[in-house]
């Protein structure tokens, strides 16, 4: 069956490899990067059933995205599909100039926009398995449920059918099993409707002590949600940011001591405080290993964060 093909258009300053490969979510399954076509490709899930698309910018910055798809789409799957793109890659975010305002450094390389996923409940669950562990274990435990469950990533229905056995035994999730699949449970039901966590009308505290209240979200993973709901007000502090706070800001003392001098460090930079300091430490994986879109997924992109750096 032939396939199709249509366009999104972006701003006149949207430079598509620069804003995939933002934040370490694009290295994640399914979403599969790769670096000699400057290409996303990735299944999503669509009325009619699977489609894996492509999306690439072939003008360069300021032209619309290519997205072409393995089988014909309906005009009603491309409306579908279109949002699902536009959040995924933040097209729409209004808080550009603001942050460019506030911290002038990143203007002139355009940074400002960082990769998420298509939907809230992919993002929560891949901030759930990127807690207490190492990215490559993230990277594989991401990789089977894609594998087992779902090729385009696990619907919130398909995941709360699961036992947290299986999740464990064939998916590696460790001790997350139950609470992925009491989260999914939640989504499903909508006891935890994701509109209410993505409207801008609720404020930054409400959504933060919202987060707090799911299964296996802490503080670190509920700031980290937040920066992928468009909020960035708050920082998410692990042991990348002590490191960070060590190794590029020069502060010693015991971890945290740390944690506090690099909450304060960045407080000037007010509601956009979590992406001044996110490319900060974007800048410092780029120096050791270049661009992030010339990362080989199987090679760099198991090993940029700090802590793989000596290994």
């Amino acid at each position: 069956m032939m396939g199709s093909q249509f366009q999104i258009k972006v701003p006149c300053e949207y430079r598509f490899r620069r804003d995939v490969c933002s934040y370490g979510y694009f290295l994640l399954a399914p979403n599969v990067w790769d670096p000699t076509r400057e290409s996303l490709t990735r299944p999503f899930t669509l009325k009619d059933g699977l489609a894996i698309l492509t999306l690439t910018q072939p003008g360069g910055r300021g032209k619309p995205l290519c997205i072409l798809s393995d089988r014909a789409l309906s005009r009603s799957e491309k409306a579908q599909a279109t949002p699902l793109i536009i959040r995924m890659l933040r097209i729409d975010d209004p808080g550009i100039k603001d942050f460019h305002k506030i911290d002038p450094r990143w203007k002139r390389s355009g940074r400002a926009r960082l990769f998420r996923s298509p939907s809230f409940f992919e993002d929560l669950v891949k901030t759930v398995t990127s807690c207490n562990v190492t990215w490559p274990s993230t990277v594989n435990m991401n990789r089977r449920l894609c594998e087992v469950i779902n090729p385009a990533f696990p619907t919130p229905l398909q995941l709360a059918r699961r036992r947290p056995s299986m999740l464990r035994a064939r998916c590696g999730v460790g001790y997350r099993d139950a609470r992925l699949v009491q989260l999914a449970r939640m989504v499903a039901s909508r006891e935890v409707d994701p509109e209410w966590f993505e409207d801008p009308a609720n404020d930054d505290q409400a959504v933060y002590e919202a987060l707090l209240e799911l299964p296996g979200i802490g503080p670190y993973a509920a700031a980290n949600m937040l920066q992928l709901l468009g909020r960035y007000s708050r920082l998410a502090i692990d042991t990348e940011s002590v490191r960070h706070g060590k190794m590029l800001l020069g502060f010693s003392g015991p971890s945290r001591q740390i944690e506090k001098k690099v909450r304060a460090h960045y407080e000037g930079f007010g509601d956009h405080k979590f992406r001044s300091y996110w490319f900060e430490m974007w800048t410092f994986y780029e120096s050791k290993h270049g661009p992030a879109w010339t990362w080989e997924p199987r090679t760099t992109g198991k090993a940029f964060t700090a802590a793989m750096l000596s290994k």
